[in-house]
């Protein structure tokens, strides 16, 4: 299974989803769209949104940090 979040440094929401899937031990790459173009075109194009974050789980997409979604996603793709 693999977990992609697209963060910016000075969301809130960004914080809180990192803390919780570590809290839950999920591995997770950590793209910030601030630091390279490729990774908002990437989220852009996987979600159609520029809102952060947004959440790949394994081709599964997520906007926002809605830990129900989250936990139905991981489930599936176990």
């Amino acid at each position: 299974m693999e977990i992609k979040i697209y963060t910016t440094p000075t969301c809130s929401w960004c914080v809180k989803l990192k803390e919780w899937l570590k809290k839950k031990k999920y591995a997770f790459q950590e793209l910030d769209v601030t630091e390279e173009d490729e990774y908002s075109d990437e989220m852009l194009a996987k979600s159609g949104q520029l809102a952060v974050p947004v959440i790949d789980i394994d081709g599964k997409i997520i906007v926002g940090f809605h830990e129900q979604k989250i936990e139905e996603a991981i489930a599936k793709s176990k």
